[in-house]
C-alpha cells in the first residue's frame, strides 16, 4: 500500500490581524507553536484563514511567509481555491513557485457549477500546474456538492492526490475507499467526526481545533494511528466541547477569540466577519477549560 502524501493533523491556520493588517509576528508565533506540538502539516489561506476576505497581495504574502517559516519542517498545503478557474490556477501556480508542498482547492463557490463543470474545473487546474492538489468539498459554504462519482473520476488524475471532506457524511469515506483506485488521501474536514472518519479509512484531518489545542489533536491522531481506541476516545471526550464551541459563531471568529485568551493574537477579523458574540464566549471558555487550556 502506498503511504499517504498528506496525513495526520493538518492545521487550517487562522490569519492573525492587527489594526487591519496581517500580524506577521503573531503568525510566526502561531506557526512555531503548531510545529512544536507535532502537527504533520498546515494550510495557510484556507477558509479558516479568511481567504475570501483578504486581498490578493495578502493571500500571496501569507503563503510565502508560511513556507519560509516552516522551512520543510511540516507540509505546507496552500489554500488556492477561487470561484473562477483562471484565478484558482493562478493561486496554485503561485503556491508551487514559492515552494508549497501542495494546494487545497475548494469547489467554486457562488457559481454553483454542475458535476461536469466541477470535473472540468479541477482537471484544468491539475493540467496547468504540476503540484499535488487536494480537492475540498464543503457544500455548506460553497453551495455545491462534489459527488462521490465525480471524486472517483478526478482521482484518476496523477496530480489530484486526495480530498478534504467537510460534509460530515461518514458513509462517503467507505464509498471512496472502495471505489477510488490508486493512491488517494482521504482527509476529514470536520473535527467532530474525525475519529469516526478514521474508523472508516481516513488518514488525517484538516483541523480548526488544532489552532487552539494542537497537542490534544496530535495526541488524538496518534492514538488513532496506533489503534488505541480507548485513548483516542479519551482525547475525543476532552476535545469534543471545544470542537463544537469553535463553530458557535462564524468561523474563525471563535478560534481567534480562544487564541486571544491564550495571548497569541487579537480577536480581529476582516469584514464581513465580526468578532465572536459576547453570549458565545462563556461556552468557548468552558470548552477550553475542559480541554485543559
Amino acid at each position: 500500500m502506498t503511504a499517504p502524501l498528506f496525513k495526520g493533523v493538518i492545521t487550517a491556520l487562522i490569519t492573525p490581524l492587527r489594526d487591519g493588517n496581517v500580524d506577521e509576528p503573531a503568525f510566526e508565533a502561531l506557526l512555531e507553536r503548531q510545529i512544536a506540538a507535532g502537527v504533520d502539516g498546515v494550510v495557510p489561506m484556507g477558509t479558516t484563514g479568511e481567504s475570501a476576505s483578504l486581498t490578493g497581495d495578502e493571500h500571496r504574502r501569507v503563503i510565502e511567509l508560511c513556507v519560509k517559516i516552516a522551512a520543510g519542517r511540516v507540509r505546507v498545503i496552500a489554500g488556492a481555491g477561487a470561484s473562477g478557474t483562471d484565478k484558482a490556477i493562478e493561486r496554485v501556480r503561485h503556491a508551487k513557485t514559492v515552494g508549497a508542498d501542495g494546494a487545497l482547492v475548494v469547489t467554486p463557490y457562488y457559481n454553483r457549477p454542475s458535476q461536469a463543470g466541477l470535473t472540468a474545473h479541477f482537471e484544468a487546474i491539475a493540467e496547468a500546474v504540476q503540484l499535488p492538489v487536494l480537492l475540498y468539498n464543503v457544500p455548506g459554504r460553497t453551495g455545491v456538492d462534489l459527488a462521490n462519482a465525480t471524486v472517483a473520476a478526478l482521482a484518476a488524475h496523477p496530480n489530484i492526490v486526495g480530498i478534504k471532506d467537510a460534509t460530515g457524511d461518514l458513509g462517503r469515506v467507505s464509498w471512496m475507499r472502495t471505489h477510488v483506485t490508486g493512491p488517494f488521501d482521504l482527509i476529514s474536514g470536520d473535527d467532530a467526526s474525525f475519529l469516526g472518519y478514521c474508523a472508516h479509512g481516513g488518514v488525517g484531518v484538516i483541523s480548526v481545533a488544532s489552532n487552539v489545542a494542537p497537542e490534544g489533536m496530535v495526541a488524538l491522531c496518534n492514538a488513532v494511528a496506533t489503534g488505541d481506541l480507548a485513548v483516542a476516545r479519551s482525547w475525543q471526550d476532552r476535545l469534543a466541547d471545544l470542537q463544537q464551541a469553535l463553530f458557535l459563531d462564524s468561523s474563525p471568529s471563535p478560534a481567534k477569540y480562544a487564541l486571544a485568551r491564550l495571548g497569541l493574537c487579537t480577536e480581529e477579523v476582516r469584514l464581513p466577519l465580526v468578532p465572536t458574540r459576547e453570549d458565545v464566549k462563556p461556552a468557548i471558555d468552558a470548552a477550553m477549560a475542559t480541554a485543559g487550556l
